[in-house]
Protein backbone atom coordinates (compact mmCIF):
# COMPACT_ATOMS: atom_id res chain seq x y z
CA UNK A 1 0.00 0.00 0.00
CA UNK A 2 1.56 3.47 -1.25
CA UNK A 3 0.53 5.94 1.85
CA UNK A 4 -0.15 9.93 0.92
CA UNK A 5 2.57 12.34 1.75
CA UNK A 6 1.56 14.02 5.29
CA UNK A 7 -0.41 17.32 4.81
CA UNK A 8 0.58 20.29 5.94
CA UNK A 9 -1.94 23.53 6.02
CA UNK A 10 -0.48 26.89 5.39
CA UNK A 11 -2.61 29.55 7.14
CA UNK A 12 -2.95 33.35 5.72
CA UNK A 13 -5.47 35.55 7.42
CA UNK A 14 -4.66 38.18 4.46
CA UNK A 15 -6.59 37.89 0.70
CA UNK A 16 -4.21 40.34 -0.98
CA UNK A 17 -1.22 39.62 -3.13
CA UNK A 18 0.99 42.22 -0.70
CA UNK A 19 3.70 40.78 1.44
CA UNK A 20 3.54 36.85 2.51
CA UNK A 21 1.31 36.49 -0.23
CA UNK A 22 4.22 36.00 -2.80
CA UNK A 23 5.64 33.92 -0.20
CA UNK A 24 2.88 31.39 -0.19
CA UNK A 25 2.68 31.38 -3.84
CA UNK A 26 6.15 30.71 -4.46
CA UNK A 27 6.12 27.83 -1.96
CA UNK A 28 2.66 26.84 -3.60
CA UNK A 29 4.49 26.79 -7.28
CA UNK A 30 7.36 24.57 -6.05
CA UNK A 31 5.86 22.37 -3.45
CA UNK A 32 7.69 21.50 -0.05
CA UNK A 33 9.43 18.11 -0.61
CA UNK A 34 7.50 14.99 1.25
CA UNK A 35 4.57 16.96 1.96
CA UNK A 36 1.19 17.81 0.39
CA UNK A 37 -0.21 21.87 0.93
CA UNK A 38 -3.55 23.16 1.57
CA UNK A 39 -3.89 26.80 2.05
CA UNK A 40 -6.52 28.18 4.11
CA UNK A 41 -7.76 32.16 3.27
CA UNK A 42 -9.84 34.61 3.27
CA UNK A 43 -11.62 34.99 -0.17
CA UNK A 44 -10.00 37.56 -2.07
CA UNK A 45 -6.85 37.79 -4.80
CA UNK A 46 -4.48 35.12 -2.88
CA UNK A 47 -6.76 32.15 -2.96
CA UNK A 48 -7.75 32.74 -6.81
CA UNK A 49 -3.88 33.03 -7.46
CA UNK A 50 -3.03 30.36 -5.56
CA UNK A 51 -5.64 27.70 -7.82
CA UNK A 52 -4.20 29.35 -10.73
CA UNK A 53 -0.77 27.73 -9.61
CA UNK A 54 -2.23 24.18 -8.71
CA UNK A 55 -2.70 24.75 -4.86
CA UNK A 56 -5.55 23.09 -2.97
CA UNK A 57 -7.19 26.19 -1.18
CA UNK A 58 -9.94 26.24 1.25
CA UNK A 59 -11.49 29.93 1.16
CA UNK A 60 -13.44 30.74 4.64
CA UNK A 61 -14.55 33.89 6.78
CA UNK A 62 -11.24 34.00 8.46
CA UNK A 63 -8.51 37.26 9.29
CA UNK A 64 -8.99 40.50 10.83
CA UNK A 65 -11.72 41.53 8.76
CA UNK A 66 -13.65 38.51 10.21
CA UNK A 67 -13.06 38.64 13.75
CA UNK A 68 -11.72 36.06 15.92
CA UNK A 69 -14.80 33.96 17.07
CA UNK A 70 -15.45 33.73 13.33
CA UNK A 71 -11.08 32.84 12.46
CA UNK A 72 -11.36 30.30 15.29
CA UNK A 73 -14.57 28.34 13.66
CA UNK A 74 -13.05 28.22 10.61
CA UNK A 75 -9.40 27.23 11.43
CA UNK A 76 -11.33 24.37 13.70
CA UNK A 77 -13.56 23.64 10.78
CA UNK A 78 -11.17 23.15 8.10
CA UNK A 79 -8.01 21.33 10.53
CA UNK A 80 -11.10 18.71 11.27
CA UNK A 81 -12.14 17.88 7.79
CA UNK A 82 -8.70 17.89 6.62
CA UNK A 83 -6.92 16.38 9.04
CA UNK A 84 -3.05 17.87 8.64
CA UNK A 85 0.04 17.10 10.15
CA UNK A 86 1.44 20.11 10.15
CA UNK A 87 -0.67 23.54 10.88
CA UNK A 88 1.54 26.56 9.41
CA UNK A 89 0.89 29.99 10.37
CA UNK A 90 2.16 32.88 8.96
CA UNK A 91 1.49 36.56 10.45
CA UNK A 92 0.65 37.31 14.13
CA UNK A 93 -3.03 37.27 13.48
CA UNK A 94 -2.97 33.66 12.41
CA UNK A 95 -0.31 32.52 14.95
CA UNK A 96 -3.06 33.68 17.83
CA UNK A 97 -5.64 31.97 16.32
CA UNK A 98 -3.76 29.05 15.50
CA UNK A 99 -2.14 28.63 19.30
CA UNK A 100 -5.92 29.53 20.55
CA UNK A 101 -8.26 27.23 18.43
CA UNK A 102 -5.57 24.16 16.57
CA UNK A 103 -5.25 20.64 18.89
CA UNK A 104 -3.55 17.78 17.45
CA UNK A 105 -1.96 18.92 14.41
CA UNK A 106 2.14 20.00 14.94
CA UNK A 107 2.16 24.20 14.88
CA UNK A 108 4.82 26.15 13.34
CA UNK A 109 5.20 29.49 12.46
CA UNK A 110 7.41 32.16 10.41
CA UNK A 111 7.84 35.07 11.52
CA UNK A 112 8.01 37.88 8.56
CA UNK A 113 7.28 40.82 10.50
CA UNK A 114 9.18 41.74 13.94
CA UNK A 115 10.89 44.94 14.07
CA UNK A 116 13.76 45.44 17.10
CA UNK A 117 11.76 48.74 17.57
CA UNK A 118 8.19 47.50 19.23
CA UNK A 119 6.91 51.07 17.73
CA UNK A 120 7.41 50.05 14.07
CA UNK A 121 4.59 48.25 14.28
CA UNK A 122 2.14 49.57 17.33
CA UNK A 123 1.29 52.80 17.79
CA UNK A 124 1.81 52.78 21.80
CA UNK A 125 4.52 50.89 24.03
CA UNK A 126 1.62 49.25 26.39
CA UNK A 127 0.39 47.80 23.30
CA UNK A 128 3.56 46.21 22.41
CA UNK A 129 3.96 44.97 25.99
CA UNK A 130 0.67 43.46 25.77
CA UNK A 131 1.23 41.75 22.15
CA UNK A 132 4.59 40.61 23.19
CA UNK A 133 3.10 38.73 26.19
CA UNK A 134 0.95 37.04 23.83
CA UNK A 135 3.76 35.71 21.21
CA UNK A 136 5.12 34.99 23.73
CA UNK A 137 2.51 32.34 25.13
CA UNK A 138 1.21 31.14 22.36
CA UNK A 139 5.32 30.51 21.32
CA UNK A 140 5.35 27.85 24.14
CA UNK A 141 2.54 25.64 22.07
CA UNK A 142 4.03 25.94 18.91
CA UNK A 143 6.77 22.90 17.76
CA UNK A 144 8.77 24.86 15.54
CA UNK A 145 9.84 28.64 14.84
CA UNK A 146 11.13 30.04 11.26
CA UNK A 147 12.63 33.31 11.02
CA UNK A 148 13.28 35.18 7.69
CA UNK A 149 16.53 36.61 8.72
CA UNK A 150 18.94 36.20 11.59
CA UNK A 151 17.89 39.35 12.36
CA UNK A 152 14.47 38.22 12.72
CA UNK A 153 15.33 35.79 14.65
CA UNK A 154 17.65 37.44 17.35
CA UNK A 155 14.56 40.39 17.40
CA UNK A 156 11.84 37.15 18.30
CA UNK A 157 14.40 35.78 20.91
CA UNK A 158 14.71 39.27 22.59
CA UNK A 159 11.25 39.93 22.94
CA UNK A 160 9.57 36.46 23.35
CA UNK A 161 12.25 34.24 24.74
CA UNK A 162 10.70 30.90 22.83
CA UNK A 163 11.34 27.60 24.55
CA UNK A 164 12.55 25.81 21.43
CA UNK A 165 15.70 27.29 18.65
CA UNK A 166 14.14 29.60 15.99
CA UNK A 167 15.33 28.08 12.48
CA UNK A 168 16.47 30.65 10.05
CA UNK A 169 15.13 30.31 6.47
CA UNK A 170 15.39 33.13 4.24
CA UNK A 171 12.87 33.94 1.79
CA UNK A 172 14.22 32.32 -1.89
CA UNK A 173 14.56 33.92 -4.87
CA UNK A 174 15.45 32.39 -8.28
CA UNK A 175 18.45 33.80 -10.33
CA UNK A 176 16.63 35.37 -13.65
CA UNK A 177 17.95 35.70 -17.15
CA UNK A 178 18.26 39.27 -18.16
CA UNK A 179 19.94 42.23 -20.43
CA UNK A 180 22.35 43.76 -18.41
CA UNK A 181 21.53 47.06 -17.33
CA UNK A 182 23.92 50.11 -18.18
CA UNK A 183 24.17 52.77 -15.90
CA UNK A 184 21.12 55.03 -15.23
CA UNK A 185 19.47 57.58 -12.42
CA UNK A 186 15.95 56.44 -12.49
CA UNK A 187 14.98 55.25 -9.10
CA UNK A 188 12.51 53.61 -7.62
CA UNK A 189 10.90 53.12 -4.53
CA UNK A 190 7.98 50.49 -4.24
CA UNK A 191 6.90 51.11 -0.67
CA UNK A 192 3.53 52.20 1.24
CA UNK A 193 3.61 55.76 1.57
CA UNK A 194 3.79 55.36 5.53
CA UNK A 195 6.24 56.65 7.87
CA UNK A 196 8.44 53.55 8.61
CA UNK A 197 9.53 53.79 5.16
CA UNK A 198 11.29 57.14 5.92
CA UNK A 199 10.52 58.38 1.83
CA UNK A 200 10.83 61.73 3.69
CA UNK A 201 14.88 60.78 3.89
CA UNK A 202 14.93 59.45 0.21
CA UNK A 203 13.38 62.33 -1.21
CA UNK A 204 16.28 64.23 1.17
CA UNK A 205 18.69 62.50 -0.81
CA UNK A 206 17.51 62.34 -4.04
CA UNK A 207 17.08 65.72 -3.70
CA UNK A 208 20.74 66.29 -3.08
CA UNK A 209 21.43 64.02 -6.55
CA UNK A 210 19.18 65.76 -9.00
CA UNK A 211 20.94 68.84 -7.96
CA UNK A 212 24.54 67.55 -9.21
CA UNK A 213 22.77 65.27 -11.99
CA UNK A 214 20.07 66.88 -13.65
CA UNK A 215 19.16 63.97 -15.59
CA UNK A 216 17.54 61.60 -11.89
CA UNK A 217 14.59 60.95 -11.62
CA UNK A 218 12.52 59.48 -8.89
CA UNK A 219 9.28 57.25 -8.52
CA UNK A 220 7.89 56.85 -5.30
CA UNK A 221 5.11 54.08 -5.92
CA UNK A 222 2.69 52.67 -3.66
CA UNK A 223 -0.62 54.44 -1.47
CA UNK A 224 -0.91 55.32 1.86
CA UNK A 225 -1.39 58.09 4.64
CA UNK A 226 1.74 60.42 3.96
CA UNK A 227 1.28 61.13 0.24
CA UNK A 228 -0.07 64.71 0.78
CA UNK A 229 3.09 65.28 2.49
CA UNK A 230 5.18 64.02 0.19
CA UNK A 231 3.91 65.43 -2.48
CA UNK A 232 4.46 68.94 -0.64
CA UNK A 233 8.32 68.15 0.12
CA UNK A 234 8.76 67.49 -3.68
CA UNK A 235 7.40 70.52 -4.10
CA UNK A 236 9.49 72.60 -1.46
CA UNK A 237 12.68 71.06 -3.35
CA UNK A 238 11.74 72.28 -6.75
CA UNK A 239 11.34 68.87 -7.99
CA UNK A 240 7.71 68.46 -9.48
CA UNK A 241 9.28 67.70 -13.02
CA UNK A 242 11.69 64.96 -11.39
CA UNK A 243 9.79 63.20 -8.74
CA UNK A 244 6.11 60.76 -9.62
CA UNK A 245 3.97 59.72 -7.12
CA UNK A 246 2.37 57.15 -9.55
CA UNK A 247 -0.01 55.09 -6.81
CA UNK A 248 0.51 51.57 -7.28
CA UNK A 249 2.26 50.18 -9.84
CA UNK A 250 3.05 46.36 -11.24
CA UNK A 251 6.63 46.00 -9.53
CA UNK A 252 7.64 43.42 -12.09
CA UNK A 253 7.12 46.25 -14.69
CA UNK A 254 8.14 48.66 -12.99
CA UNK A 255 12.16 47.42 -12.14
CA UNK A 256 12.81 47.17 -15.85
CA UNK A 257 12.11 50.83 -16.29
CA UNK A 258 14.18 51.67 -13.65
CA UNK A 259 17.95 51.53 -12.34
CA UNK A 260 17.63 51.54 -8.98
CA UNK A 261 15.54 49.99 -6.04
CA UNK A 262 16.17 52.41 -3.04
CA UNK A 263 14.44 51.31 0.74
CA UNK A 264 15.45 53.53 3.38
CA UNK A 265 12.61 51.57 5.77
CA UNK A 266 13.22 52.06 9.80
CA UNK A 267 12.98 48.20 9.40
CA UNK A 268 13.06 45.36 7.06
CA UNK A 269 12.90 42.00 7.68
CA UNK A 270 14.11 39.97 4.32
CA UNK A 271 12.54 41.83 1.71
CA UNK A 272 11.71 40.72 -1.58
CA UNK A 273 11.69 43.70 -3.26
CA UNK A 274 15.34 44.07 -2.54
CA UNK A 275 15.84 40.54 -3.74
CA UNK A 276 14.46 40.49 -6.61
CA UNK A 277 16.37 44.04 -7.72
CA UNK A 278 19.44 42.49 -6.80
CA UNK A 279 18.33 39.41 -8.97
CA UNK A 280 16.86 41.91 -11.97
CA UNK A 281 20.64 43.31 -12.25
CA UNK A 282 19.23 46.72 -10.57
CA UNK A 283 21.23 49.18 -8.53
CA UNK A 284 20.03 48.87 -4.85
CA UNK A 285 20.12 51.09 -2.05
CA UNK A 286 18.94 50.29 1.29
CA UNK A 287 19.23 51.43 5.53
CA UNK A 288 21.77 49.32 6.99
CA UNK A 289 18.75 47.74 9.71
CA UNK A 290 17.17 44.34 10.05
CA UNK A 291 17.96 42.10 7.75
CA UNK A 292 19.39 44.20 4.93
CA UNK A 293 22.97 43.43 5.71
CA UNK A 294 22.37 39.68 5.18
CA UNK A 295 21.16 40.51 1.62
CA UNK A 296 23.31 43.73 0.08
CA UNK A 297 26.81 43.97 0.62
CA UNK A 298 28.51 47.27 2.29
CA UNK A 299 28.02 49.59 -0.69
CA UNK A 300 24.43 49.46 -0.95
CA UNK A 301 23.55 50.05 2.74
CA UNK A 302 23.47 53.73 4.15
CA UNK A 303 22.37 55.53 6.96
CA UNK A 304 19.29 56.98 5.77
CA UNK A 305 19.18 60.14 8.07
CA UNK A 306 22.16 61.01 6.21
CA UNK A 307 21.28 62.79 3.18
CA UNK A 308 24.69 63.37 1.58
CA UNK A 309 25.34 59.66 1.71
CA UNK A 310 21.82 58.43 0.36
CA UNK A 311 22.79 60.76 -2.42
CA UNK A 312 26.29 59.10 -3.12
CA UNK A 313 25.03 55.54 -2.78
CA UNK A 314 21.83 56.55 -5.22
CA UNK A 315 24.79 57.79 -7.71
CA UNK A 316 27.14 54.95 -7.08
CA UNK A 317 24.48 52.53 -7.56
CA UNK A 318 23.10 53.81 -10.49
CA UNK A 319 26.41 54.98 -12.56
CA UNK A 320 28.89 51.85 -10.94
CA UNK A 321 27.29 48.76 -12.56
CA UNK A 322 30.00 46.60 -10.70
CA UNK A 323 29.18 47.86 -8.13
CA UNK A 324 25.89 46.49 -7.71
CA UNK A 325 24.41 43.77 -5.63
CA UNK A 326 23.56 39.70 -7.44
CA UNK A 327 21.74 36.99 -5.45
CA UNK A 328 24.61 34.22 -6.34
CA UNK A 329 24.73 31.91 -3.13
CA UNK A 330 21.35 33.15 -1.80
CA UNK A 331 19.08 30.38 -1.33
CA UNK A 332 16.48 29.96 -4.47
CA UNK A 333 12.94 28.89 -3.78
CA UNK A 334 13.72 25.31 -3.76
CA UNK A 335 16.16 25.62 -1.38
CA UNK A 336 13.77 27.53 0.87
CA UNK A 337 11.26 24.39 0.40
CA UNK A 338 13.48 22.45 0.95
CA UNK A 339 14.25 23.65 4.68
CA UNK A 340 10.46 23.85 5.24
CA UNK A 341 10.20 20.37 4.54
CA UNK A 342 13.06 19.67 6.94
CA UNK A 343 11.46 22.29 9.61
CA UNK A 344 8.29 20.19 9.14
CA UNK A 345 9.80 16.42 9.81
CA UNK A 346 11.41 18.51 13.04
CA UNK A 347 8.33 18.89 14.44
CA UNK A 348 6.97 15.71 13.47
CA UNK A 349 9.80 14.47 15.39
CA UNK A 350 8.78 16.53 18.61
CA UNK A 351 6.27 15.75 21.55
Amino acid sequence: MVLSPPLALWVVPVSGLAGVARHALDVARTGVPGWRLAFLAPPGDLPRELRAVGATVVERPFGPDHGLPASARAMRDVVRTLRPEVVHSHLSYADIVAGLAVRGPRLVTTEHGIARDDLVYHRSSTKARIMASVHAARLRRFDAAIAVSRATADAMQEKWRPARPITVIPNGVDPVDHVPRGPGLRVLSLARLAPEKRLPALIDGFARLAADQPGARLTLAGTGELERTLRAQVERHGLATKVALPGFVDPVAAMADHDVLAMLSVWENCSYALLDAAAAGMGVVASNVGGNPEILPPTSLVDATDAAAVARALADQGLQTTARPDVNGWPTVADMCARIADAYDAARGRR
